[in-house]
């Protein structure tokens, strides 16, 4: 990571305050973004931010300053932060200076680049709208993902968000030959040894990086901690030309971090507290994700949104990169509906029929509103139960209970859990079963048959055999006994 020099560029300690360290240069003056080392051994790690006057720069430290002096020696590193990037870094877990923390033994064979990299120039990026596929029905069919764009997702704890995304790890990896990069920014160590953990359980950590920048960690760190995943990402893009899925949790403590660095640096805070470059910052690092012609790297991000307020400013600038949102539903995951995805609060920017295609688009607009139906008669079913419904209503209920219930399906990191097998997807096989339960093709078929299923033909088997009708008199049972069908079976259900 050290840049040789014949004479080392060596500073001293002019301030300390906190994360905020001023140092002065007899010498030549260290360029914006290079990286100064001092203290025992030289384990404060200073980013400088600013040049002050011809000899005197101040910087963030990237490191805890305990033990930190006026008067000691700063030795200027000569470049920038770097990250490490190879065939080699797979299945590691490294930390924003590309150390790795897993255990696992030092790196060998790599290569180190600067974490601050231009975003690919217009000529290279790809014009064509593809989409990414999932193998997850309810996102393919209604809120698709863009190949080379970014996902929002939004969660609390326990909706099944870290699930969510270890599925789509599996499924990029088994199915796309692709990379998987993680990446915590501000994240619990407790969420992150656990991470680990089911990503090692289920398998997927051989085509997988995760890189953290955790809470305890300075604000310098964690801002920086996203730059690093990236130029790894950008290295399987460019160098390997392989397809990358980039997961962000969360973008928001980036943000935070930015306003932590920017107040700490003295800068005018501008609305709500926010450092006046938040836009620049954070379009600096969306910007680098991206689809080219060698490659695309699509990034699913966690967002949190303050006080659930969407008109917050870092809750406004982030829905300006993202093409996709996800929202997930704690009502939904109550009911036992994995994923847990609310349909009609999740969209996406490419569900258009120039994209998608025009009967794609016009069967998730049809399921929409029947979902959206079924939500409005809600109320009325459980205030007067389901046999006071005009019978166009009930067979709106009857098509969204099922299409509620096929578009739940079982994951491949969940088997462990749940003793299902999971089920991979194709689009073609979600919109055909949409299509057959909007076409009432399996209104006898009962609404548990289409729960954790994965194409709409496994309806028919899960669903339990027909018993042999027995006669009454010559007359079929149910013809002798017309009454004996209970008529309002969903009613239990919403009640």
């Amino acid at each position: 990571m050290k840049v040789s020099n014949v004479l080392p560029n060596v500073g001293s300690v002019l301030s300390v305050r906190g994360s905020v360290v001023d140092v002065r240069f007899d010498g030549r003056l260290p360029p914006i973004h290079s990286v100064l080392r001092t203290g025992d051994d030289k384990q404060i790690v200073i980013e400088v931010q600013t040049q002050r006057d011809a000899h005197h720069v101040r910087g963030i430290a990237l490191t805890p300053t305990q033990g930190l002096a006026r008067g000691m020696a700063v030795e200027d590193t000569g470049g920038p932060l770097q990250a490490p990037v190879g065939k080699t870094i797979l299945s590691r877990m490294f930390d924003v200076f590309g150390n790795a923390i897993d255990r696992e033994g030092a790196l060998s064979d790599v290569e180190w680049r600067s974490v601050h990299r231009s975003p690919p120039p217009l000529a290279r990026r790809s014009t064509k709208s593809e989409i990414f596929e999932t193998g997850i029905k309810v996102i393919d069919v209604l809120m698709p993902l863009e190949r080379g764009g970014k996902a929002g997702l939004f969660g609390g704890a326990g909706v099944g968000k870290t699930v969510l995304l270890t599925e789509m790890i599996h499924n990029m990896i088994g199915h796309h030959d692709g990379v998987s990069i993680f990446c915590g920014i501000g994240e619990r160590c407790r969420e992150g040894e656990e991470l680990y953990r089911d990503m090692k359980a289920a398998g997927v950590l051989p085509n997988m990086v995760m890189v953290f920048g955790q809470m305890n960690e300075p604000p310098g760190s964690r801002f920086r901690v996203g730059h690093a995943a990236l130029t790894m990402a950008e290295y399987f893009r460019d160098d390997e030309h392989r397809d990358v899925l980039l997961l962000v949790d969360n973008i928001f403590r980036f943000i935070q971090a930015g306003m932590e660095v920017s107040g700490l640096m003295g800068q005018m805070p501008s609305r709500l507290g926010y450092q006046p470059t938040m836009g620049t910052e954070l379009a600096g690092l969306e910007e680098r994700i991206a689809n080219t012609d060698t490659g695309a790297i699509t990034s699913i991000q966690a967002v949190y949104v303050p006080a659930d307020d969407f008109t917050d400013p870092a809750a406004v600038h982030t829905f300006a990169h993202l093409s996709a949102s996800i929202v997930l539903s704690r009502k939904r995951a109550s009911e036992g509906l994995f994923p847990a995805i609310d349909p009609l609060q999740s969209s996406s920017r490419m569900a258009t029929p120039g994209i998608v295609g025009e009967r794609h688009y016009a069967l998730a607009q049809e399921v929409r509103q029947t979902l959206a139906q079924y939500a409005e008669l809600k109320d009325i079913i459980a205030m007067l139960g389901l046999e006071q419904l005009s019978p166009v209503d009930r067979q709106v209920v009857a098509r969204a209970r099922r299409l509620e219930r096929f578009l739940t399906q079982p994951f491949f990191t969940t088997e462990q859990f749940t003793n299902l097998k999971g089920k991979l997807v194709s689009l073609k096989d979600a919109l055909d079963g949409c299509e057959r339960i909007l076409s009432d093709e399996f209104k006898d078929t009962p609404e548990s048959a289409f729960y954790m299923i994965g194409k709409i033909d496994e309806a028919k088997k899960t669903a339990a055999p027909e018993q042999p009708a027995k006669k009454v008199d010559g007359k079929p049972a149910a013809a002798a006994k017309p009454d004996s069908i209970p008529e309002a079976t969903a009613v239990a259900h919403e009640s």
